[in-house]
């Protein structure tokens, strides 16, 4: 937490091929060393591959899969008396979002694909479909949470 004032959230312009602000959001986690056009590309080819594959709008079929995987409740941890909790807590919309953006990145760069572009297409239609790796770990950190309902009261 800020000790002077509350920083505000910078505003992220959509992006030029759909004017759509969440997929200019993916874009930017997914970029590296700031090659921008880089990481348009590699989402853009997943959305045509996705378009070939599944002959739905890709963009709203990306919006379904970051949908659901984003997280409802996680562990924060909480220092109580010299042990520390795991504190089941509600995740702000803000962060769900980041959460499942970075977990859709990360769990297609495992995936055993050739391309970048084809393993974000297979985890992107995979996260549509409610299986693959991001949809797992959001289970996990749910599943974290509900086995740590008991420390609920110590909710800060």
């Amino acid at each position: 937490m800020p000790r002077r004032r509350e920083i505000e959230k910078r505003e992220i312009l959509p992006d030029p091929k759909y004017s759509n602000k969440l997929v200019a959001r993916f874009v930017n986690s997914l970029l590296k060393r700031g090659k921008k056009s880089v990481a348009e590309s590699i989402l853009y080819g997943a959305f045509d591959i996705i378009e070939k594959r599944v002959k739905e709008q890709p963009v709203e079929f990306f919006e379904k899969a970051v949908n659901n995987v984003k997280p409802v409740i996680e562990v924060k941890s909480r220092r109580v008396g010299g042990s520390t909790y795991q504190v089941p807590t509600e995740v702000v919309p803000a962060r769900r979002t980041a959460l499942a953006i970075r977990w859709l990145i990360s769990n297609a760069q495992e995936r055993t694909e050739k391309t970048m572009r084809e393993k974000l297409a297979a985890e992107l239609i995979d996260a549509a479909n409610n299986r693959g790796g991001a949809i797992k770990k959001k289970e996990a950190v749910h599943k974290m949470a509900e086995a740590n309902k008991a420390f609920a009261h110590y909710r800060f």
